[in-house]
């Protein structure tokens, strides 16, 4: 088996960021895989949730939070960009790895195990993984994934790599992304801190101009009563996109808010978790499927933000 960080999924600790004692112990597949592949390297993936800050409503769904490319390059001298897949995913897997690197690969939950409480044989959902090692020979799959490190083999490994698509077929080749390591440009202790505050301020900068959750609150109108009218399966797709999304990320800004400042961002990282705690409940009520006065709720979590927004303005 050839291996990028020689981590084995059966003595795999997962990082503190994905305990189950979060809101949220999965924020969203992209984000998940980061923090594990930083963690399993021997960073603290918590300095590169900056961008969280950012996370806004965009008009039908919040902002899919992914730590922005250029903080962790800057940061831990990880530079991730896309690649073009043009032979089977096992030879690009087998190179990059012998080589120091690896791929952040696409793949169809139907063939991933960890998934067998939700899509594992019932469903082809998208969703990406960081390949970690790799035995063709064995057919075997060693993978981070949500918030762990997991292994496939046999069927779920021809299956996961597309061996039984013919080349040439209407499928489109998966998306992946090439992931190096440059050693030399890695921070860590106070010059990580002081980075991560500079790329802070950055993306502070950057926030949303006015307050997404009153704009939320307003879609919500136009929202619940045609949510009122379609599946269950249709209200997990609007909630995972909405109230979902954003409690991870404020959830995941609060955990950067504490590592960063400490004791000075702990009013602030106590705002952003009742911004998390609170749409974790509003999505129950939203699942209860009748109709509700919104409004207050979503209120609260807009003086949330507010208070947030303004004490870090004296903190950047």
């Amino acid at each position: 088996m050839v291996s990028l960080l020689g981590a084995d999924p059966n003595t795999y600790k997962s990082h503190p960021l994905h305990n189950d004692e979060r809101e949220y112990p999965e924020t969203n597949c992209y984000a998940d895989i980061l923090i594990e592949l930083l963690h399993a390297r021997g960073d603290d993936p918590s300095a590169v949730l900056g961008r969280a800050i950012r996370t806004d409503f965009e008009g039908d769904q919040w902002t899919f939070f992914k730590p922005d490319p250029r903080d962790v390059e800057a940061l831990f001298g990880v530079d991730i960009h896309e690649s073009q897949p043009y032979r089977s995913l096992p030879d690009h897997i087998v190179e990059q790895i012998t080589e120091g690197r690896t791929l952040i690969v696409e793949l169809d939950s139907w063939y991933l195990p960890d998934t067998a409480a939700t899509a594992y044989g019932r469903e082809h959902v998208k969703s990406s993984a960081v390949m970690e090692a790799i035995d063709p020979g064995s057919r075997r799959l060693r993978y981070f994934h949500n918030r762990g490190l997991y292994e496939l083999e046999g069927n779920d490994y021809d299956g996961a790599l597309r061996l039984e698509i013919e080349p040439g077929s209407d499928h489109l080749p998966p998306y992946t992304e090439v992931v190096s390591f440059d050693a030399e440009r890695r921070l860590s202790g106070q010059g990580l801190k002081d980075a991560a505050r500079a790329v802070f301020a950055f993306h502070f900068e950057r926030r949303p101009k006015t307050n997404p959750f009153r704009r939320f609150s307003a879609a919500l109108d136009r929202d619940i009563p045609r949510l009122l009218q379609e599946t269950h399966a249709d209200y997990h797709a609007y909630a995972f996109a909405t109230v979902r999304m954003a409690g991870a990320a404020f959830e995941l800004c609060a955990s950067h808010v504490d590592w960063l400042f400490g004791r000075d961002g702990t009013s602030v990282s106590e705002a952003l978790m009742r911004i998390a705690v609170g749409a974790k409940a509003l999505s129950f009520r939203l699942a209860r499927r009748r109709p509700f006065d919104h409004a207050e709720m979503v209120e609260a979590l807009a003086v949330e933000w507010d208070d947030a927004v303004t004490r870090l303005g004296v903190l950047v």
